[in-house]
C-alpha cells in the first residue's frame, strides 16, 4: 500500500512534465525513422528485428537513468523526510520503480505503434509478451539505477551511467545482430544479460514463444529482476539505517 501511495505521488509529478516522457522516447524514434529504412534495406534484418532492439535500448536509457530523480530528492531533503515515515524500504524503492515502469510502458507502446506504421508485422501476442519482458527488465534496471544513485557522488551519477549504458546498448545487439560481430565481441556480449533479453524479444516478435532464445531470455530476465531488486532494497536499507 505504501508503495502504491508513493507511486501515485511520483506519477503525478512526472505527468506535470509530459515533455519529459516525449523526450525520453525521442532517441529510439529517431533510430526508427532515420536508421530503420537503411536497416530494413540492408538485408541485415527486418522491422521485426529492429523494433525489439529499440525497445531494449529505450529500457536501458529510460530505466537506466531513473536514479537521476533520487539525486534531486536527496539534495532537496525529500529523501530525508521519507526516512522517518513507517514505509518499508522496499516500498520506497518499488513506489519509484512503479512510476518508471508506467512511463516506459507509455513510451514503448508509442514506439511499437510507430513501428507498425513503418512495416512491423509482429503478432499481437508476441508484442504483449515482449512488452512484459521489457517491463520486468525495466524494474531490474531501475532498481540498480537507484542503488547506483545512492552510492555514487551525485555529480558523477549522470556521466558514469551514460558511459556505462552506451556500451551495454551496443553489446546487447539492439542495433545490429551480434551474429555480425567478431568472435571476441560476440563472447563479450554473452556476458551481459541484455543480449538474451534482446534475443527473447525478437523471438516473441517472430511468433516463436517456446524457442531456446525466448525461454532463456525470460529466465535471464527473471533472475536479473530478483537480484536487482534485492540489491536496490539493500541499498535503500543501508541509506536509511
Amino acid at each position: 500500500m505504501n508503495a502504491l501511495i508513493l507511486a501515485r505521488h511520483e506519477i503525478r509529478l512526472i505527468m506535470r512534465s509530459k515533455l519529459g516522457i516525449v523526450m525520453g522516447v525521442l532517441q529510439p524514434v529517431l533510430y526508427l525513422v532515420l536508421f530503420g529504412p537503411l536497416f530494413a534495406r540492408s538485408g541485415v534484418g527486418s522491422w521485426d528485428v529492429l523494433v525489439p532492439g529499440l525497445l531494449v535500448q529505450l529500457g536501458l536509457l529510460s530505466a537506466g537513468m531513473s536514479g537521476f530523480g533520487i539525486v534531486f530528492d536527496k539534495r532537496s531533503g525529500v529523501l530525508e523526510r521519507l526516512r522517518v515515515t513507517p514505509a518499508s524500504r522496499m516500498s520506497l524503492l518499488l513506489g519509484r520503480v512503479t512510476k518508471d515502469v508506467l512511463v516506459l510502458l507509455i513510451q514503448a507502446a508509442g514506439l511499437v505503434v510507430l513501428g507498425y506504421a513503418f512495416g512491423l508485422r509482429a503478432p499481437l501476442a508476441g508484442v504483449l509478451l515482449g512488452l512484459t519482458v521489457v517491463l520486468l527488465f525495466a524494474v531490474s534496471l531501475a532498481s540498480l539505477s537507484y542503488a547506483a544513485a545512492l552510492t555514487l557522488n551525485p555529480d558523477l551519477f549522470a556521466p558514469i551511467m551514460s558511459t556505462v549504458l552506451v556500451p551495454l546498448i551496443l553489446l546487447s545487439g539492439a542495433l545490429l545482430p551480434m551474429s555480425l560481430a567478431p568472435a571476441w565481441l560476440d563472447v563479450l556480449s554473452r556476458l551481459t544479460p541484455f543480449r538474451y533479453i534482446v534475443e527473447a524479444l525478437r523471438a516473441f516478435f517472430a511468433g516463436s514463444y517456446t524457442s531456446t532464445a525466448a525461454l532463456l531470455g525470460v529466465g535471464v530476465t527473471a533472475v536479473f529482476a530478483v537480484v536487482a531488486v534485492a540489491v536496490g532494497t539493500h541499498r535503500f536499507q543501508r541509506e536509511n539505517a
